[in-house]
């Protein structure tokens, strides 16, 4: 992937050196029992783990009172820290522009650098949640050794699978400032858990289309693909669907409890964006096959 002199984002938050508090939830903090509860939970359910850990304190819609220093920058020699700052900033580019075309304003999200724990609005983030996007504060998460994990244990390793996980969260962004994932909300406890990761799959899936959406016009634009680019963010793909996830556990596949989607349909829906680069063709909520 070329990315090596391009613009970096001013939207970058690194956390890795500490500071910030412990999260409160509904009047109680939230203990390292609970987290653990909620991971394993999680893991074991395929529920988001800090959807269990609003349901463990009490609380419906997360909210959190934290307190947190002031954002630092990463440091000029990190090259992983040029590198996400980077791909950030051409999702920023690629997504105002798309929002321009529509008639609107598309409000940056944050991306937060952080290493093993960290608080959110919307919990106590960990590192073995994986990278996730937190809709209440409009920030993306990530604890960069996940890329050791996605290379050495998921076996998808690359500069342009990095860059598809981050264009994935960003693509989260997108449908909360579409009120896509609001919707998709409020359904939660009017339907059975089965029905909602029905719900889950289909957003999911959606920004895994939304991602490849960036890569066509960030190709378009800036011709940022290599050889083999493609073929790493499309084996990252497959690697992350809830089968390929579910068969390396050494459990069961339970297509009922999928909340992300199998290998094939991460990959055809990024393969989707990637080719047509339409937003309106990520519809995966009007469409019959996934």
């Amino acid at each position: 992937m070329k990315w090596e002199g391009n613009r970096e984002s001013d939207n970058v938050e690194d956390r890795r050196s500490g500071g910030g508090g412990m999260p409160v939830f509904g009047g109680r903090s939230i203990g390292i029992g609970t987290i653990v509860i909620a991971l394993l939970g999680g893991w074991a359910l395929g529920i988001n783990p800090l959807t269990i850990l609003s349901l463990l304190s009490g609380g419906g819609a997360p909210t959190a009172q934290v307190q947190q220093g002031p954002a630092q920058r990463p440091p000029a020699d990190d090259t992983m820290g040029r590198f996400v700052s980077t791909v950030l900033a051409d999702t920023e580019d690629v997504w105002q522009a798309l929002f321009r075309q529509g008639g609107g304003t598309y409000q940056e999200p944050r991306l937060v650098l952080f290493r093993g724990a960290t608080p959110t609005a919307c919990g106590t983030g960990q590192s073995a949640m994986g990278p996730f996007y937190c809709p209440a504060d409009q920030k993306v998460y990530i604890d960069l050794g996940f890329y050791e994990t996605l290379k050495n244990r998921l076996g998808a390793p690359g500069d342009f699978a990095q860059a598809y996980v981050i264009a994935h969260e960003v693509g989260h962004h997108v449908q909360n400032q579409l009120g896509i994932s609001a919707k998709v909300d409020q359904m939660r406890g009017r339907v059975s858990q089965a029905e909602y990761n029905a719900l889950s799959v289909r957003l999911e899936l959606q920004a895994d289309c939304f991602a490849g959406v960036w890569a066509h016009h960030a190709q378009n634009a800036r011709q940022i693909l290599e050889q083999g680019d493609v073929e790493e963010a499309m084996n990252a793909a497959a690697k992350i669907g809830d089968d390929a996830l579910q068969r390396s556990s050494g459990g069961a596949v339970v297509p009922e409890s999928f909340t992300h989607g199998s290998s094939v349909q991460r990959q055809r829906w990024f393969n989707n964006g990637l080719q047509n680069g339409s937003v309106k063709g990520c519809d995966t909520f009007s469409s019959r096959n996934l």
